[in-house]
């Protein structure tokens, strides 16, 4: 988890773009640790992370995706609840999906939730009540009762499909097995959430302790461990107890509001935690500060107050998104902030070469973890902050994946404390530190030499839209590179007097090894944009690439190129000049591209093209969905080859979009925003 604070989505902000690239990565990464931790709070029982970091977790892949939809991945688990259900029980399709809940965390966003109901009611309906509930911290569970009677337990599992824990639900002593007032109720489907009290939770552990046996890291893992036994004598010993908070199925007719529901459900013998019927923000903001101060003093253990819209009618005319409900939400805690001294700063070098500063804290307990490290993003992070090794800081830890310094105590600063200064050159590999004007994230500039970015620039050197080279994937890169036979890009064109030691590693057979350098030595044979994508510059995309391409013609007026020429470029600006002008004056960066050339990679003279009096001069294009008669990148390089930009994006200033089969969010937009959408075939009219 350690590497989830390279550029949050919330770092974005008033910071250099974020490429494509940067992007997906930082999704991939937000992915993983949300699927690891799905697993472990549902399957488990044994989390990884605070609810409040797991939050943020995805409320920052969340931004990314609203933010970026093209860029949104296949299987972001944004839409997913939870994860797969244990094989050791049988497994129950609800009738009813057990939706989550989206997440408040201060009173601006409490009041935005409550102004996005509103914008979608008719005047007649504005401003409804409310009704707020306990935030319980347990296991949900769904009841069934076929003419009263107590029939089906099933937990929430993915949200479609969870386990059946009939019997050992059978065991929770407050829960009700024969309901008379609702005999006549063919099927009453009551949700709730199964937790265990503190007390009970205590005396569980001590008897562990006791008879040396594991104890349960909190209340809420005791109940989801204990419902998951396979033997329901064992659930029987567990002080277990279950309050409800929804009728689903079954409720009667003339019951109109959720305040109403969970009343009736008090009369039929169920638990229920505590109600509060609200008019506005304020009053909501007022019950839940009540419910902060009354925390400790509870019996069990909650995270937070619940608001839901309390007119039954009205959550049913308001609906679902596709993992929450719109009528509800979770009004979460805020997390703790203690004091600390931070001792000293240290500079980073991440994988994409972002020179990243971390504050070595005084160790101090922060949300019931002892925190040592701090993040502190970026040098405008710490110009922002005004922060010095020796300061007092505040740290907090709440949605945050990890911790932050939210306040620098500039008035208990010692006498010594000497301002911050960002490092001139890499801590790795001493190359020059660039932090283009106006902006907040630097990074190294060695990009194909300095060896916190080696395994990325060898990964990204090998791809398919750079060099392509064909069975060079990820897994052989870094077992080549952690056995030393790869340092740097040109070392891949050297395997070729390694292959005694290639046929040694497992899995590649004198057969593989052969095909191996076949792919190698073929990529030599490229093409100048190609090339200048693989060298993995900062900012420079196949797009920028290919302008660079047809801009310079030669590789070395490139590499000589001012940044007042480089900027002559379409589509280069002033920082992604200035960071390709750093890149070519790093020494160890001509060391390596003079190699690659030694080894004999080259390419075909370019064709400089005069856009001016071509066909499609001045517009831009984009392309999406699968074309029948050509790949997309043929499409483009007839697109740039008849004078037009191809961007990877739709924006208003786009001229047209090429929808090939399957074509998703960017022809809603282009439809949306008023630009011309072309077909395949009318492409094929337009190249004859």
């Amino acid at each position: 988890m350690t590497d989830l604070h390279l550029s949050p989505a919330t770092a974005q902000k008033n910071q250099q773009p974020a490429t494509p690239d940067d992007l997906v990565a930082q999704m991939r990464t937000l992915i993983a640790a949300i699927k690891k931790h799905n697993y472990a709070y549902y399957v488990l029982d044994n989390p990884i992370l605070d609810d409040s970091e797991y939050d943020q977790l995805r409320r920052a892949l969340l931004e990314i995706e609203k933010e970026y939809p093209d860029l949104v991945q296949s299987d972001s688990p944004i839409n997913q609840v939870g994860d797969i259900p244990l094989s050791a029980f049988t497994q129950v399709t609800h009738d009813i999906p057990m939706l989550s809940l989206g997440n408040v965390f201060d009173y601006d966003e409490l009041h935005g939730f409550m102004r996005r109901v509103n914008d979608r009611l008719s005047d007649a309906q504005q401003n409804p009540e409310y009704e707020m509930e306990l935030k319980l911290d347990g296991l949900a569970v769904s009841l069934k009762y076929e003419s009263g009677q107590f029939v089906q337990a099933v937990t929430r599992g993915d949200g479609q499909t969870g386990e059946d824990i009939t019997q050992n639900a059978k065991t929770i002593r407050n829960l009700p097995l024969y309901l008379c007032e609702a005999k006549d109720i063919p099927l009453l489907e009551v949700r709730g959430e199964v937790l265990m009290p503190k007390a009970g939770f205590l005396r569980l552990n001590r008897l562990a302790e006791e008879s040396g046996d594991k104890t349960f890291a909190n209340p809420r893992n005791a109940a989801a461990g204990s419902l998951r036994q396979l033997d329901p004598a064992i659930a029987a010993s567990r002080p277990l107890a279950f309050y409800a908070y929804s009728v689903n199925q079954g409720l009667p007719a003339a019951i109109e509001t959720q305040s109403d529901a969970l009343a009736w459900l008090k009369e039929l013998g169920f638990t229920v935690s505590a109600v509060e019927v609200v008019q506005n923000p304020r009053e909501a903001q007022a019950y839940y500060e009540s419910v902060i101060k009354s925390r400790d003093a509870l019996p069990f253990e909650i995270d937070g107050t619940v608001i839901k819209v309390n007119r039954l009618a009205l959550q049913q005319q308001l609906g679902f998104l596709s993992r929450e409900p719109r009528w509800a939400t979770a009004y979460k805690f805020p997390a703790e902030t203690v004091m600390t001294r931070l001792n000293d700063i240290e500079w980073q070098v991440g994988r994409t070469g972002q020179i990243t500063p971390v504050g070595k804290l005084e160790p101090v307990q922060v949300g019931g973890v002892t925190v040592s490290n701090v993040t502190l993003h970026n040098f405008g992070e710490i110009q922002r902050l005004d922060v010095r090794a020796g300061d007092m800081v505040s740290v907090h830890r709440a949605g945050d994946v990890i911790p932050k310094v939210t306040r620098v105590w500039h008035d208990q600063r010692p006498a010594d404390a000497k301002p911050v200064e960002l490092p001139s050159a890499c801590p790795v590999c001493d190359s020059p530190v660039v932090l283009p004007e106006g902006e907040a994230l630097a990074r190294c500039s060695g990009g194909l030499f300095c060896p916190a970015q080696q395994v990325e620039a060898l990964i990204h050197f090998v791809s398919r839209r750079a060099m392509d080279i064909d069975g060079l994937g990820e897994r052989w890169l870094m077992s080549f590179f952690e056995h030393g036979l790869i340092k740097t890009v040109a070392d891949i064109y050297d395997l070729h007097n390694h292959t005694d030691e290639l046929i040694t590693f497992e899995k590649l057979g004198e057969k593989s090894v052969q095909n191996l350098i076949s792919a190698i030595d073929a990529s030599k044979q490229t093409t100048l944009a190609r090339f200048i994508y693989a060298l993995g510059i900062r900012g420079v995309g196949e797009t920028t690439a290919q302008n660079l391409a047809q801009q310079f013609g030669e590789l070395d007026a490139l590499m000589s190129a001012s940044i007042e020429k480089l900027l002559l470029t379409p589509d280069v600006g002033a920082i992604t000049a200035e960071l390709i002008y750093e890149f070519f004056r790093a020494p160890h960066n001509i060391e390596v591209i003079t190699a690659l050339r030694e080894a004999g990679v080259h390419w075909d003279k370019v064709e400089q093209l005069a856009a001016e009096g071509l066909p499609l001069d001045g517009q831009t294009w984009v392309i999406t969905g699968a074309l029948d008669s050509m790949a997309r990148d043929e499409a483009k390089a007839k697109l740039q080859a008849l004078g037009a930009k191809v961007s990877g994006s739709i924006s208003a200033k786009t001229t047209a979009l090429l929808a090939g089969d399957k074509a998703g969010s960017k022809l809603t937009k282009a439809e949306k925003l008023g630009v011309k959408v072309v077909s395949e075939d009318e492409f094929l009219v337009m190249l004859k």
